[in-house]
């Protein structure tokens, strides 16, 4: 069933605009704003990014009454975040009994959702959630909730000033700067890094040549054409699918590793089987949350199983498992490498070699950059455990917050909130995804709430002991006469109280 087309007429049995409207309405309505306005700021929290992450935020915040808040996106309504654009997987990895952004909310969940417009049968019959239901499902939450969103609208960079930040913004096309005393970098799996893409590519070979899986990939222009893959992640397997199912010749994927690190089970891999350990997996010193990152790296990739299936159902992909790329060059307008297993020609070659999480590749945070703390700043592993890809990922605070290089040099950092992820080394699993919203976004609202009321202690305080102004006209609510006959008062030595024979 089409979700486009449900209206606010339909009925009850198929219409899950009416539960859930009903549930917002016994909460009450949004609490009043508390934060005290900042003389010369624009907004108490700023936050990047419209998708699962940025609109779940902006409403825990909203609830929480803090509401002198915005949200933009670079991208075109209805265009925001991966699950409807450039994501490639047919469903999600995530159990679908996880929740998410409905914070306790049943009314507001995807099983709820779903349930309403398909039936319980159907829910009980899917597997995972498809990649396009949970896309579909977002844009109903986001019109549910109604948290504003400011579109076409992009961050370009980040300015320390006294007391907040000053946002340089381009809008339609249109440069501006706006300010706000906290940041959320809600802004998904490029986060503050960027994708990573080997020199051995981008040094060697015309750009016409190859992509990379985070960017728009034309399939279409592939058909009957040679593809090799680069990377045995979700994201590669995704993309030799995609090219498999539009029509290559052929797609040959290589992987420097002998085969894969495993599988997700129904249980959901480490998340599923030990909740506790991700839950608190920040809490954990920094010897252990480096030791579990550095092992599980080791380890390789761990997919879905069905996601490789999707490909090797196909006469014409090739797995190349111990077979590193040596080196790459044009060769008459193709790609050819050498493999360790080999030297091919193929027309066209997709880097699924993931992300890093660098804040320096972030052109939006270039006057910041060298002052946040990175994991190579904080810890130095043994030698057997090192990494220059884990060391480049920022050492973020117990609220996703930046930290000091130097301590004192940059104490801003700390209303900068990196919920993105980049914070995968901090606390154990890419910042946003699906199953942490449920308990990070009140654990990060919990921060900021704590944080602005705390700046402004002194006024609060100063307010609670002066005593509210007097009525413009008299109130007859605390008429002392209504209550005057039930004030206790002491026997007087003329008189015997009855309560004291």
């Amino acid at each position: 069933m089409s979700t486009s087309n449900l209206s606010e007429e339909a009925s009850p049995l198929n219409n899950p605009d009416l539960a859930a409207r009903r549930a917002l309405k016994r909460l009450g309505p949004d609490p009043k704003n508390w934060v005290l306005p900042t003389p010369g700021v624009d907004w108490d929290v700023f936050i990047i990014g419209g998708g699962q992450v940025g609109i779940t935020a902006a409403y825990r915040l909203r609830r929480s009454g803090i509401s002198n808040i915005t949200v933009i996106d670079a991208a075109e309504e209805g265009r925001t975040g991966a699950w409807l654009t450039k994501a490639r997987m047919q469903t999600l990895r995530t159990p679908k009994a996880a929740t998410g952004p409905e914070l306790g909310v049943s009314e507001l969940s995807f099983q709820t959702w779903y349930e309403t417009l398909h039936g319980e049968a159907a829910y009980a019959a899917i597997g995972r959630i498809s990649r396009t239901d949970w896309g579909a499902y977002l844009q109903w939450y986001h019109r549910i909730v109604e948290v504003p969103v400011r579109y076409r609208t992009r961050l370009v960079r980040i300015e320390p000033a006294t007391g907040h930040f000053r946002l340089h913004l381009i809008a339609d096309g249109v440069e501006k700067v706006e300010t706000a005393r906290k940041v959320i970098l809600g802004n998904g799996m490029v986060g503050s890094g960027s994708p990573y893409t080997p020199s051995l590519l981008t040094d060697h070979l015309p750009k016409n040549l190859y992509a990379h899986t985070d960017e728009a990939i034309d399939f279409e222009r592939l058909r009957n054409k040679s593809v090799a893959v680069l990377g045995g992640a979700t994201s590669a397997l995704d993309a030799a699918a995609v090219a498999l199912e539009t029509g290559a010749a052929e797609v040959h994927l290589f992987y420097h590793r002998a085969d894969f690190g495993g599988f997700v089970g129904k249980a959901g891999g480490m998340a599923g089987r030990y909740p506790g350990l991700h839950d608190n997996f920040h809490l954990l010193p920094d010897a252990a949350r480096w030791h579990i990152q550095a092992g599980m790296g080791k380890k390789g990739a761990v997919i879905p199983f069905d996601t490789l299936l999707r490909a090797t159902q196909f006469k014409n992909f090739h797995l190349h498992f111990s077979a590193p790329w040596n080196s790459v060059q044009e060769r008459d307008g193709k790609v050819a490498l050498e493999a360790g297993d080999g030297s091919y020609l193929f027309d066209f070659a997709i880097a699924g070699t993931g992300y890093q999480g660098d804040p320096r590749q972030r052109p939006e945070l270039r006057d910041i950059a060298e002052e946040i703390a990175l994991w190579r700043d904080r810890y130095q592993p043994p030698t057997a455990e090192t990494s220059e890809k884990l060391g480049a990922f920022p050492y973020l605070g117990l609220a996703y917050e930046f930290t000091e290089k130097e301590p004192g040099r940059a104490p801003y950092l700390k209303d900068i909130h990196c919920y993105n992820a980049s914070g995968r080394v901090s606390f154990g699993r890419p910042v946003g995804d699906v199953p942490g919203l449920s308990f990070e976004i009140p654990r990060l609202v919990a921060a900021i709430s704590r944080d602005l009321f705390l700046a402004d202690q002194a006024a609060y305080l100063k307010g609670l002991a002066t005593p509210p102004p007097a009525p413009a006209t008299a109130s007859t609510e605390f008429d002392r006469s209504k209550y005057e006959q039930a004030i206790w008062r002491s026997a007087t030595p003329a008189e015997e109280s009855p309560a004291a024979v």
